[in-house]
């Protein structure tokens, strides 16, 4: 019985969601929420442009004495209050996230810096003009949304109250036409019938009207009282660089790590076997050779932890024959057999050449690691402006860039000079990565 029950209650739910968007318009919260967004902005607009034209021409006329600057100062720092106000207004009832603007910049405290800086700002600037803007247009909206809006519902609704006309006003119905000799009322079933149904069509599409308009309120808000491109793309390049020294910062940390923990280990107990081999060189030689012999096999592998080292810093085969070399070499190291195909019409920049290469190397150990691939390939080709890497293999798939893993970081440095990351992973696999790079010759 229950199951029957749910199984009836999503068959509703569905035929309610079937409902033609055009019919469930009028209804729905969202057309509501619109409409009050319209009826709210004429209030709103009449406060700010007033308040804008007013100080804003008081300031300008008391220019020609000191009072002007602090005058304009307030002006404007006005506008912004309002500009909160709207942004607030705009999330509340359109869902449009508009971010904060650029916030003042003061080279020093003080009230003479805050009017300053003030008057400098652009953003500043904007919502004054938003204020003369928005309130020519909140009176048309407002006057097109409420006209349309209660012309529909009283047409649509007329078969209820048309009585109102014979009873208390002494005629038919709704006047249609009238002069001196004739006069044509709504009054009959087939009149009363095409009223509503002209008010049903008015009802339909007075919410698309008010979507329309609302939508260039949107624009609005997002071009003039939101943050510029300017200072959208000054934000970005200040969070990438973070991530650049970030990234740099934790590479210089491994680096150090791997010297402390491989090669100067090994070198330290270098220099004692070799104090030892010293002082029982003259005693013991045979002892002595065989510690210097050990030692020699030391230094051997110091050496080689050195290369190791050098190779994740900047190989040589990179500098020395390319990309496409050097991603072979990486190949044949990886735990499972790699196809690599690059086709690039010349080298890239040294620094983009080395991010393609450690992309690269990181999601081939990544594959090696955690993938239980049997094979995979490496395909590095040249289109417009970007170099585009693809990763791809036949794992059981799961990777996922939002755990935090080394996807997450490897992202982040992509991103810190434009480049994208792609990842399509499912699980069961397979899985393809595609990192995106800007092309530097």
């Amino acid at each position: 019985m229950v199951t029957e029950y749910g199984q009836g209650y999503a068959h509703r739910s569905e035929r309610h969601h079937r409902l033609p968007p055009a019919l469930r318009a009028p209804v729905e919260a969202r057309s509501w929420r619109e409409f009050g967004y319209v009826l709210l902005g004429l209030p709103v607009a009449i406060a700010l442009f007033a308040w804008t034209v007013a100080t804003v021409a008081l300031g300008a006329g008391l220019l020609v004495t000191f009072l002007g600057i602090p005058v304009l100062a307030a002006a404007l720092a006005g506008c912004r209050g309002f500009g909160v106000l709207e942004r607030a207004r705009a999330r509340g009832l359109l869902g449009l996230e508009v971010a904060d603007p650029e916030p003042l910049r003061m080279p020093k405290p003080g009230a003479a810096a805050w009017m300053g800086a003030m008057l400098k700002s652009g953003a500043s600037w904007r919502h004054a003009l938003y204020a003369l803007v928005q309130f020519p247009w909140a009176v048309f909206s407002f006057s097109v949304a409420v006209s349309f809006w209660t012309c529909g519902w009283a047409l649509l609704s007329y078969p209820l109250w048309f009585w109102v006309f014979p009873a208390y006003a002494g005629t038919g119905g709704i006047q249609l036409y009238g002069d001196a000799h004739h006069s044509v009322y709504l009054d009959n079933p087939f009149e009363i019938a095409v009223t509503a149904l002209i008010g049903l069509l008015f009802t339909l599409a007075t919410p698309w009207l008010v979507r329309a308009l609302t939508t260039v309120d949107g624009l609005l808000v997002r071009g003039l009282l939101g943050p510029s491109p300017l200072s959208a793309r000054v934000v970005e390049l200040e969070s990438d660089r973070g991530a650049v020294v970030d990234t740099a910062a934790a590479d210089l940390r491994r680096i150090e790590r791997d010297l402390h923990d491989g090669a100067q280990a090994r070198l330290v107990g270098l220099a004692m076997d070799l104090g030892l081999a010293k002082e029982k060189l003259r005693e013991d030689p045979d002892t002595a050779a065989a510690m210097v012999e050990e030692a020699h096999g030391e230094v051997k592998l110091a050496l080689q932890e050195l290369r190791d080292l050098a190779r994740g810093i900047h190989p040589a085969v990179l500098t020395d024959r390319g990309l496409d070399a050097a991603l072979s070499a990486v190949a044949s190291r990886c735990a499972v057999p790699v196809r690599v195909e690059v086709d690039l019409p010349a080298r890239p920049a040294p620094a983009i050449e080395g991010i393609a290469y450690f992309t690269v190397s990181e999601l081939l150990q990544n594959i090696g690691k955690h993938s239980r691939a049997r094979s995979a390939s490496v395909d590095v080709w040249h289109s417009g402006d970007r170099l585009f890497i693809q990763v791809t293999d036949d794992g059981v798939g799961g990777a996922d860039v939002s755990r935090g893993s080394g996807l997450a970081g490897l992202a982040a440095r992509l991103d810190a000079v434009d480049g994208v990351l792609v990842v399509d992973s499912p699980a069961g696999g397979p899985t393809r990565v595609i990192a995106e790079l800007p092309w530097r010759g």
